[in-house]
């Protein structure tokens, strides 16, 4: 089994996007549950980034950057994606 890294924040972190699940249920649009989330974890006191331009290397290479819908407490990025987190 693997291991859960960040467990407490993890597990923070779930918390909150199932809270936002539960009070909007499916059907919106990805940005409507970014908001929502967004709203919950400041609401939680759980500090973030939106939008976050990160870097991506391969071998030492610059191959771009990823553009992350979250950066929670500088260690988890979450998958948002519509189909992925939410239904």
């Amino acid at each position: 089994m693997a291991e859960i890294l960040f467990k407490e924040l993890s597990y923070a972190v779930v918390g909150a996007a199932m809270e936002v699940h539960r009070v909007l249920g499916s059907g919106f649009l990805e940005a409507v549950y970014e908001s929502a989330l967004a709203y919950e974890l400041t609401l939680r006191g759980i500090h973030f980034e939106r939008q976050k331009h990160l870097p991506v290397y391969y071998k030492d290479q610059l191959l771009g950057e990823y553009v992350a819908d979250f950066v929670i407490e500088g260690q988890i990025i979450p998958s948002t994606g519509s189909g992925q987190a939410w239904n």
